[in-house]
């Protein structure tokens, strides 16, 4: 079959721009250094939220969003600063995205069969001025079946197109090097991987049993970013968030290696924003691990008393959900790796869930009945298996037990129970009236205001020292790896662009290693849902401008 298009990737980006050349009738080969157990990539394991502007859920619940109001908190999160060089693409990325989320996205999706859970999730609430960072409103849509039910309609998409033989896709087939002739991209060169049954998210070998050349009109790179290689992330490390953490868990499985960055920067594409980065300040490691170092991140609610790891409360707004960024910065600049919530029985049962597609089965199965046991006592299954068999809990009646599970837990000896309870009297005392100083409490009972919140996310105010909320729950918080923000730069059709900002022919680039759009569609901070969302942008945008290239 003579090839239109290579797509180097098989996650959703590579999935999406698959699905719109096929439907326009080009060949394509897709290929992945994988087995075929792992298509669709991180977004499968995703919790599959995305962000949209003036939603028909958003409206029911009473949530007043605007175009003009999202771009607002977005300028406010980037704080691009780079606006004449490397952030140039990526903030015209972000407006196209803004008006996709408050225009065509859910129409596109729903008509594809896409279908959203009916209360919106209020995710990074940021905490300081209007115009900085934060989601001024809830707009946290997940989807209906999780990452699974958002990859299943373009994974059917392409596997219809490969009955119709349009479409050829090879697993095992890791790429080496991006073939150019007279300066353009024509093809591309790798290795053929020996056969795996390893399952979705499990290593794989790397055993070679042959090599490939494949050539073709253009080549789009959708390889994901860098998540899964700690060696690369700590080089890559920015000042300003203090040391690299030397401990940290992977939020993303190995082969998540970042090798197409630099095998595309040799071919002539360019790199920016290296500096930029998104890792979870709220990570637990795996009971069940899939991958080496498996790490599961916690989504909070308000509540949960935020200490590091010398069990000192971090300033605001540094609360759990608010700023992962800022609490990062803080984490890492107490210089330890890693941080303590402490909270009560009750706050677990209302405000704990967990990332992930496996970690939430009621909805990733679409079980309506499994959903509504969210509501009964106690927490949820998957939060249940961690507490009892999860290496970060320490679970307690009484604080002086707490503290000295927490210090059995680390070894390290840095916590004294009289600092831990002098802070925890302190911030119970602020619960005794309708008044407060304390900007966490003033939060928690904001959030209630709004009846998502209310309903299945944020406990009612109660003093942690109540022996009525009890027992008592410490977790220690690990750095957990996930996603970067810079990329290779591109422009709105995903052409990837060299050192002097032109094209570099035949090349395109989408999803996480163009940094989700322009090379950082992010700038520094996400307000969350994009990440999904900026591989099914960046893959439809490029998909649909090579289709008008290849049409002449």
């Amino acid at each position: 079959m003579p090839y239109d298009v290579i797509v180097v990737g098989a996650g959703l980006a590579g999935l999406v721009t698959v699905a719109e050349l096929a439907d326009a009738g080009k060949k394509v080969l897709l290929l992945d250094q994988e087995p075929e157990a792992s298509l669709g990539g991180q977004a499968w394991w995703s919790f599959g939220g995305l962000f949209l502007v003036d939603s028909p859920e958003q409206r029911r619940l009473g949530i007043k969003d605007s175009r003009e109001l999202a771009w607002q908190d977005w300028l406010g999160s980037a704080g691009f600063d780079r606006a004449y060089d490397e952030d140039y693409w990526g903030k015209k990325w972000a407006e196209a995205y803004v008006d996709f989320a408050a225009g065509e996205k859910r129409q596109w999706l729903y008509d594809m069969g896409v279908r959203f859970f009916p209360v919106v999730g209020w995710a990074e609430r940021g905490g300081y001025t209007a115009e900085g960072h934060g989601n001024s409103v809830p707009r946290f849509h997940i989807v209906w079946g999780t990452g699974p039910g958002l990859v299943k309609p373009f994974e059917e998409r392409v596997r219809q197109a490969i009955a119709e033989g349009l479409v050829d896709y090879r697993p095992r087939h890791r790429v080496n090097e991006l073939i150019k002739n007279a300066g353009t991209v024509t093809g591309v060169r790798g290795d053929v991987l020996i056969a795996s049954s390893a399952a979705r998210g499990e290593a794989s070998s790397r055993e070679v049993v042959g090599d490939f050349e494949f050539l073709a009109q253009a080549v789009v790179v959708t390889s994901g970013g860098i998540g899964g290689n700690h060696e690369l992330i700590r080089k890559n490390w920015p000042s300003r968030l203090g040391e690299a953490p030397k401990q940290m868990i992977s939020g993303v499985p190995e082969h998540v290696d970042g090798r197409m960055l630099a095998i595309t920067e040799k071919a002539g594409g360019r790199i920016v924003n290296r500096d930029r980065m998104w890792h979870y300040t709220e990570g637990i490691k795996n009971w069940n691990p899939v991958w080496s170092n498996h790490g599961i991140r916690i989504l909070p609610g308000p509540s949960s008393l935020w200490l590091d790891a010398k069990g000192n409360r971090f300033p605001a707004p540094n609360f759990p959900g608010f700023d992962t960024l800022g609490t990062l910065e803080a984490i890492m600049k107490s210089g330890y790796d890693y941080s303590w919530f402490i909270l009560t029985q009750k706050i677990i049962e209302k405000e704990f869930a967990l990332s992930g597609s496996e970690q939430n089965p009621d909805l990733t199965e679409k079980s309506i009945k499994k959903v509504l046991a969210r509501v009964l006592p106690g927490p949820t299954a998957p939060v249940k298996a961690f507490m009892d068999k999860g290496e970060d809990f320490v679970i307690a009646k009484t604080l002086d037990e707490l503290v000295t599970g927490m210090n059995k837990l680390t070894g390290d000896q840095l916590l004294h129970v009289d600092v831990v309870r002098r802070q925890i009297e302190a911030r119970d005392r602020e619960i005794d009236h309708k008044f407060t100083k304390d900007l966490q409490i003033t939060a928690m009972r904001g959030a209630r205001n709004y009846l998502g919140d209310k309903l299945i996310r944020v406990a009612p105010p109660h003093k942690i020292l109540d022996p009525k909320m009890g027992p008592l729950i410490a977790v220690r918080l690990n750095i957990v790896s996930r996603k970067t923000l810079g990329g290779l730069q591109t422009d709105l059709s995903g052409r990837v662009l060299d050192a002097s900002g032109s094209p570099v022919p035949g090349l395109y680039a989408a999803g996480e290693v163009s940094g989700f759009g322009g090379g950082g569609i992010h700038g520094y901070r996400s307000l969350e849902g994009t990440f999904v969302g900026g591989c099914l942008f960046t893959g439809r945008q490029a998909g649909r401008a090579l289709v008008q290239e290849l049409n002449g």
